[in-house]
Parts: C-alpha cells; structure tokens; sequence
C-alpha cells in the first residue's frame, strides 16, 4: 500500500482492505504528538496509513476480532511502528480503552443488519454488515472517544450520508462532507467521507468531491496523491 511504503498482513482469505481506509486516513487532522484512535481498525490499513503519513503522531486500532487486531500488531512490527501503532480488541458497545483521544476516525460496516442481500462469506459480512451495533452507536463511541474540539472522521455509503450527520448534530458540528466520485463529478457517487468536531458549531460544509478514477479505468492524480503518495485531503 501507499506505492510500497505500508506492507499489510491480511487474512490468507476472506475480506480485503481496498481504498476507503486510506482515504479516510488522509483527512485526520492529526498534529504532532496528538493521539489518535481507529474504531473497527480491522488489520489495520487505515491506523497503518495514518502513521506512515505522520511519523510524530501516535495512533491506536480497536477491533472485535482478535484475529485481526493480532494481524494488525504483527503488521506494525513489519514497518517498525511497533512504538507508536498500539491495537488491541475491543467493542465500540463498550468502554473504550484510553480515551479521550484527540481525533478519531472510523469504518463501520456500511449496510443495515436488515439488508436484503448480505454478502457471501462469514468475514465479509461482518466488515460490511452491521451487528449489534448500529452505525448510531458507532457515532456516539466516536464522540464519547474524542477530546472536545478534536475530530471524528468517517468513511461510508454516500446515500446514508445524511443519516450520518444527523446523527453527528447531537454533540459535533462543523461537518463537512467530501462526495467519493467513481469517473466524474456527480457521477453515483457511492461513498463519502464525513468529518466534524465535537462541540462545534457550524452548518455543514459540502465540498465538491474527489473523482477517483479517469475515463480509461485509472485513477486520477488526485487520487494517485493519496492512494500512492500518502498525501493529506484536507476538508
């Protein structure tokens, strides 16, 4: 990842990390010496991507499965991290472990638990399909984790969008909402990334949007910034 600055141990099978989690990771906010949490971190792709962009900022991964939080911490020894990329296991229904942390940022699973049509393949359904927890407690951990003025940054399906604001309004503001283009601005749009700061206030701010890919299949050097370069996507 990240044109072979980040090596990730992931599951011989199963789910596989794709590009949300590194562009999630580019719009933390993230100072030196701020801490950072990573709710639902998985193996670890995106907590990875956010150190590698920031040396001198610490970040920690929290995840139900212990599988992956272990894949996660062997991955961080792979890029010497080890001393400044900590995961542990955890549930987001539960207390969180070091908080408050200055920013937090997360990658819930993005479909209803009543979703029609749920994907093949126990592990995949459990990154991609909401459990216990819905994408409400999801929010309120991310909040509950944060210092006051700190951030909360998500990735998800751009048509729950709004649901996600609205739920972010009960104690964060200052929202803004970067649209995940495929091919051209306006063009179905099936991610977006969503940020805000508790105990803000601000209407939210919706920006133009990043177009991932070119007319031939590529991805535009906007995108390659990022998903190559580890460059930052300020809001």
């Amino acid at each position: 990842m990240l044109g072979g600055r980040l090596r990730l141990l992931q599951p011989a099978s199963g789910f596989r990390s794709a590009i949300d989690p590194l562009l999630l990771a580019a719009i933390v906010p993230a100072e030196p010496g701020q801490r950072v949490l990573d709710l639902g971190c998985g193996s670890g792709a995106a907590t990875l991507a956010l150190a590698a962009r920031l040396p001198e900022v610490s970040v920690s991964g929290l995840d139900a499965n212990a599988d992956l939080v272990d894949l996660a911490s062997q991955s961080a020894k792979l890029n010497g991290m080890a001393e400044r990329a900590t995961f542990f296991p955890g549930d987001v229904l539960e207390t969180i472990p070091g908080a408050p942390y200055d920013h937090v940022m997360a990658n819930p699973p993005y479909l209803k638990a009543d979703h029609g049509h749920p994907p093949a393949g126990a592990a995949r359904r459990r990154a991609t399909v909401e459990g216990t927890a819905t994408l409400a407690d999801w929010v309120k951990a991310a909040l509950g984790a944060v210092a006051d003025g700190g951030s909360v940054s998500f990735v998800h399906r751009h048509d729950r969008a709004e649901e996600l604001l609205g739920l972010l309004t009960n104690g964060a503001g200052d929202a803004r909402l970067l649209p995940l283009w495929p091919k051209r601005a306006g063009q179905g749009a099936k991610r977006v990334l969503v940020q805000a700061r508790k105990g803000a206030g601000g209407d939210v701010r919706r920006l133009p949007g990043l177009v991932l890919h070119t007319e031939d299949g590529g991805y535009t050097a906007e995108a390659e910034a990022v998903l190559r370069h580890g460059a930052a996507l300020g809001l």
